[in-house]
């Protein structure tokens, strides 16, 4: 595969908002500069200017990782995990997991209770809610990658920990909303407590967490799963009732994966395997679409938005019923995305009625994950693409902060089946290949994805949003494939979600409603939300001309290298 140039010059740029320390910048047009599109515009610099110093996407995607989890601290992270999905310049597809794992002593009935109820609490706040930690080994791992010493790809991390930032009005309102949690979760004071309340524009300056990071830049990964900060994790699990042990922070180790790959109309699409259930669904879904002519409608039209929406509920219905770590439970990966299985499934599609849900599926309905997942899209000027996911559960994860160590803890463990049967934090059931067992990684949705066009990289892009992620992914591909529209369209339109049970679609605030009516009378059920997701993309036109764009549903920013 040849390497991807692009004469260097800036097209255009669009600015949102400005604050004191930064702007914020929602769309570039550009041509040989990287591109980094994230949550936080911080963050989105750091990852920019580390390729201005003769970096690539792999540099930049730790930068800007470590970045967020000083900046973004409700959904990046050191304590956290996640996956990344990418293609070199010389066309090599990547797939790293460095998703949490149960630790040596969990139990499938850890979270009961003696009469053998689910205490749904215990696996959503505080120190039994935390799974081993995997960001940091991922960012080791991606460093293979990479042009540059660890060592200067978290300097920016650092400087933004020592000296602080200005935080912006939602940031205030989700810590001041928090509060709460902090102080019933935490044995030790934590710089997020403020007893005056947050608002925008406050400095907000996180010691612990620099020298946290000043020691792995010193001693590197190891620091983290065996050095100080490792006492420091070990010692804030014996303040309460976690489990973790240092043999499990010191076998913690990255997996690499084989990338899911599949064609969809003449595009390569590249996504993750399990655990991630978010590369299969999305293969599900495009290829059940595509048995019907997307092209002949609008975007979320009430034809184009029916055919959608039932492909989404025989993906979700086979997630419960099929899908986990590949280590524990069989990977059913290629039966679930063969057109012999999927053009079986689709054969129950109605286009005048709602799809019975007994004839969608018969399992139980599947975990629901938190929402507060944040993503990474990257493109460099060599042809280097990557695409992260990366999330501590919750926001701010456990509500834990690792006393001396000044970072979230994850409450990823709440994303098992805690009980078959019983919902978890956000209102979802699990089934069997999704249990709690040592070692195990527990089933996401997260979806970083590229894709290619005759080799090339098209499209680089992901979001947050829990078990609404594969659906928005998999509308912002159809909205660029078959709808033609642009990158900012593509992301920004409203958008909808269903997962099977419950048996609702829900919807964007400013969701058309003509296409709502339209499908009340063939049986569909809706129910409108404030947001589904932020999605982070960049497209690549056929001009070369590449196209970032920053979601804008929150305070996400493209930065420029």
């Amino acid at each position: 595969m040849k390497k991807l140039l692009y004469a260097s010059f800036l097209l255009s740029v669009t600015v949102c908002a400005q604050y004191k320390d930064f702007n914020l910048i929602k769309e570039v047009k550009v041509k040989n500069k990287g591109v980094v599109v994230s949550a936080h515009p911080l963050a989105s610099e750091a990852g920019s200017k580390i390729m201005k110093k003769r970096g690539n996407a792999f540099d930049a995607a730790i930068a800007t990782q470590l970045a967020l989890a000083v900046v973004y601290p409700q959904a990046g992270n050191i304590g956290g995990g996640g996956f990344m999905v990418a293609v070199t310049s010389d066309g090599k597809k990547l797939a790293l997991d460095y998703r949490e794992t149960a630790p040596s002593k969990a139990s499938f009935d850890m979270y009961w209770d003696k009469k053998g109820n689910a205490n749904t609490d215990l696996s959503q706040y505080g120190r039994l809610a935390v799974g081993v930690p995997g960001s940091i080994s991922g960012m080791f791992e991606t460093l293979k990658y990479a042009k540059l010493p660890f060592s200067k790809l978290i300097e920016p991390a650092i400087d933004l920990a020592q000296k602080g930032f200005t935080i912006t009005e939602q940031e205030a309102d989700l810590l001041n909303r928090h509060q709460d949690d902090f102080k019933k979760h935490n044995k030790n004071k934590i710089v997020f407590i403020n007893d005056k309340g947050w608002k925008a524009g406050d400095l907000l300056i996180q010691p612990e967490l620099a020298e946290t990071l000043k020691r792995i830049q010193k001693s590197g990964e190891k620091e983290f799963y065996e050095g100080k900060t490792a006492e420091l994790i070990l010692a804030e699990m014996k303040l309460g009732n976690g489990i973790i042990q240092a043999k499990d922070l010191k076998s913690y180790k990255t997996k690499e994966r084989k990338a899911l790959s599949f064609d969809y109309k003449g595009n390569e699409i590249i996504s993750m395997p399990m655990p991630s259930s978010g590369g299969t669904l999305l293969a599900q879904m495009l290829k059940m679409a595509s048995y019907e002519d997307l092209s002949k409608y609008q975007q979320n039209s009430a034809e184009a938005v029916q055919i959608m929406v039932e492909a989404e509920r025989r993906a979700y219905a086979d997630r419960a019923e099929y899908m986990g770590d590949p280590d524990f439970t069989a990977d059913k990966t290629q039966m679930l995305i063969s057109d012999e299985y999927l053009k079986n499934r689709w054969k129950s599609f109605n286009p005048n009625q709602a799809t019975l849900s007994k004839d969608v599926g018969t399992i139980i309905n599947q975990p629901k994950e938190s929402t507060q997942t944040t993503h990474i899209s990257i493109l460099d000027k060599f042809g280097n693409a990557v695409s992260i996911t990366t999330t501590l559960n919750g926001y701010y994860g456990s509500k834990t902060v690792v006393s001396g160590a000044g970072f979230f803890l994850n409450n990823e463990m709440d994303d098992f089946s805690i009980k078959p049967g019983v919902p978890n934090m956000f209102g979802a059931v699990g089934g069997e290949a999704n249990k709690i067992e040592p070692g195990k990684r527990m089933l996401s949705s997260m979806t970083p994805t590229i894709v290619l066009k005759d080799g090339k990289v098209k499209m680089v892009v992901g979001t947050p949003g829990g078990t609404t992620i594969p659906t928005s992914v998999f509308q912002a591909i159809v909205g660029v494939i078959d709808f033609k529209q642009n990158a900012n369209f593509s992301i920004n339109t409203p958008k909808f979600h269903h997962q099977w049970l419950p048996e609702v679609v829900k919807v964007e605030y400013n969701f058309p409603e003509t296409t709502i009516k339209t499908l009340e009378k063939k049986n569909y059920k809706f129910e409108k939300i404030k947001q589904i997701g932020k999605t982070e993309i960049i497209l690549v036109d056929d001009n070369l001309n590449i196209h970032a764009v920053a979601d804008g549903r929150g305070d996400d920013s493209v930065g420029v290298e």
